[in-house]
């Protein structure tokens, strides 16, 4: 009997914090086209989450070209199919790996610092100071960082493949003498614009709940400094799970569209 009970309270937290989540959500989409825009404010968040994540990004990216390369090598050379190694790198990385992963370490890096500083903003009240001094903290603070993460994950995701492809060909060129044209050369003859689009399409999404997430636990973070740690972890797990949801929403509709 108390088990129930326990699970029945935890089923409405949850709930109660899905349609809190759907309501920040509502309320950024309705404050992102209203004036006055925080440009400068936007230019400094987008900054801020993409040049301090191109370097984690890269080696991200870099060590999972050379990781796939190697461990499937040896597997298409018993089937005598290594020449398919750059297509079919190419293919994992720009659909699937790329994105997905580069999202993921985004969720640590920038889902986690956005709610940990606003959950210190809230718990230190400076948000309540702007909201006393006749400013739109949630315009200022929220959308700028909502939008930045959102333009900035598609570009890390680019760069992330693009290093990965190159990981992948510096194992090609060391154990099968491949040289750099015509690896890439492979790499974008197997590439479809239908490969390409959905892919990108999805980053966008994923910087999108990266932001909201990470906004919504630091914006009502709960009061001291244990508050701000749980926003901060919270921001995490709830972001990789939805990571893992919007990608399988998009794999089918990508599927269903191929199959017409």
């Amino acid at each position: 009997m108390l088990g129930f009970k326990s699970i029945n309270a935890q089923l409405k937290a949850f709930l109660i914090e899905m349609g809190e989540l759907s309501y920040f959500t509502s309320r950024f989409l309705k404050e992102a086209f209203k004036r006055p825009f925080e440009f400068k404010e936007l230019l400094k968040q987008c900054y801020n989450m993409g040049n301090r994540s191109l370097l984690l990004v890269g080696i991200t990216g870099f060590i999972i070209g050379l990781v796939l390369t190697l461990q499937t090598r040896p597997t298409l050379t018993e089937f005598g199919a290594v020449s398919w190694m750059p297509s079919m790198v190419g293919i994992s990385i720009v659909r699937e790996i790329g994105p997905i992963i580069t999202a993921l370490v985004c969720a640590g890096r920038i889902g986690s610092g956005i709610g940990a500083e606003l959950g210190s903003m809230r718990v230190t009240e400076q948000i309540d100071a702007m909201e006393v001094s006749g400013t739109n903290p949630f315009k200022y603070l929220v959308v700028t960082r909502v939008l930045a993460v959102t333009l900035m994950l598609p570009l890390l995701v680019i760069l992330g493949d693009a290093i990965a492809l190159f990981g992948s060909y510096l194992v090609e060129h060391v154990k099968g003498n491949v040289s750099f044209m015509l690896f890439f050369n492979q790499v974008f003859d197997s590439l479809e614009f239908g490969d390409i689009v959905p892919a990108t399409v999805k980053s966008f999404f994923f910087g999108l709940a990266i932001g909201i997430v990470g906004c919504f636990k630091g914006y009502y973070c709960k009061k001291g400094t244990a508050g701000v740690g749980k926003a901060a972890n919270s921001a995490v797990v709830f972001t990789s799970l939805l990571l893992f949801v919007i990608d399988f929403i998009a794999v089918f509709v990508t599927d269903i569209f191929y199959d017409l």
